[in-house]
Parts: structure tokens; sequence; C-alpha cells
């Protein structure tokens, strides 16, 4: 395998005090430029696992490193979702009253770019999907498929070597959904990102380059 940028070892997570456990003992390793399936039924625990990996959450116990990182120290969690890691969600999670432009820009300014390579990266981003066209539409008044296109060009903004996507395609219609996982894949080969796809959807899972299988918290062989 080429170079690891994820490694996790027995990771645990419950919630609601120890009440409510989520993932019972997580391991795997992801090497770098690798596209792979979390592949498993809604409530699984792959949105959990995405946002450990994340940083986003904690574990409660076990090992795990990111990008050279351990995300359960605050620090080390902040620099991940700023430089190492980016997100894409089921329902984009962008700001419906600001611009494509404008929703792209949010990270570069969390990370006090300057405008003039905020704007070149903007561009490029959205040309590379497709969207440039869309710069200035509002989020409220583009397509679906618009919209997870632009939360993608988001994650890539800051050149993160990390891109965990959940559910991307899952409130998308068939042929929209077809085309952002395309597009993912793409980046992947084009970019040498290294991509986790949560998914349900076993036809996704199958094109990538591995599938590890989630069920009741835990990692089988897909």
């Amino acid at each position: 395998m080429s170079q690891i940028l994820v490694q996790a070892r027995d990771l645990r997570k419950t919630y609601d005090q120890g009440r409510v456990p989520v993932l019972g003992g997580v391991s795997l390793e992801i090497g770098a430029g690798e596209m792979v399936a979390l592949w498993g039924s809604s409530g699984s625990g792959k949105s959990t696992l995405l946002h450990l990996l994340g940083g986003l959450d904690v574990p409660d116990s076990g090992d795990l490193t990111v990008c050279g990182r351990d995300p359960r120290r605050e620090d080390h969690r902040l620099e991940l979702r700023r430089n190492h890691v980016g997100f894409v969600f089921q329902l984009h999670n962008l700001i419906a009253d600001l611009t494509v432009a404008e929703n792209l820009r949010v990270p570069a300014l969390a990370n006090n770019r300057p405008p003039a390579e905020t704007a070149a990266r903007v561009r490029e981003l959205a040309e590379a999907v497709g969207i440039a066209h869309r710069l200035e539409h509002r989020i409220q008044d583009i397509s679906g498929g618009e919209r997870q296109r632009t939360a993608i060009c988001r994650a890539l903004m800051n050149g993160p070597r990390l891109v965990l996507a959940d559910e991307p395609t899952g409130s998308l219609d068939e042929a929209t959904a077809d085309t952002v996982f395309a597009l993912l894949r793409t980046l992947v080969r084009e970019r040498g990102l290294t991509v986790v796809l949560a998914t349900h959807e076993r036809r996704f899972a199958e094109q990538c380059d591995r599938q590890l299988r989630v069920r009741s918290g835990r990692i089988e062989a897909a």
C-alpha cells in the first residue's frame, strides 16, 4: 500500500453516556490516492466513523492517526479541518442566501487566504466541475446536482489530502447521482486525492478501489 493517510485501531464510540453503542472496535488503514467505500445500511455507524476521521467528533477509546495528526487533540482537529480534510455532506450544508462563489470562499476566509489567490481558486474549481456559469447564482436558485458540485468544490478549497463524503448522492436522482459519483472518481485519478465515501448503494461501493462493509458498528469484508 502507498503512504498511509488513515490508521485506526479499535475505535469505539457510544452516545447518551455510554448507553447507545455506535462503533464497537473499528480498525482500518487507508492509503494515499485510494477511493474507499464505507458501505452499509442507515444506522450502521458509517457517518459516525467519518466524523471521527475528520475530527468532527472524538472516539471514546482507540488509536487514530489522520494525515499524521491525532484527531483526539483539539489543536490537531482544527488543523485537520482547515488544511488536510474536506467534507462533502448528503444535504450539502451550503448557505442558501449566499452565491456559489461566496460559499466557496468561506473555507479560504477561515484560513486568511489572500483575496486574489482565493478568487483564482474559486474559478479553477468551478471550471473543473462545470459550475463556473453559476458562480453568481444563489444556492437556493441552482439544482440539487449543482449544489452538490458546489459542496465538492468547497471541500477542495483549501487543498486537502483527504475528502470524506457522507452519502453525497443520497438526496439526488439516479442520473445526477451517477454524475456526482463520476466526478469524485475523476478527482481521485486526476488530483491524487484520497476519498472515503460512505454509501448505502452497492453500485457505487463496487466502483471504489476497496469496499469496507459497516454492519452494527463494525468493519467486515465486503
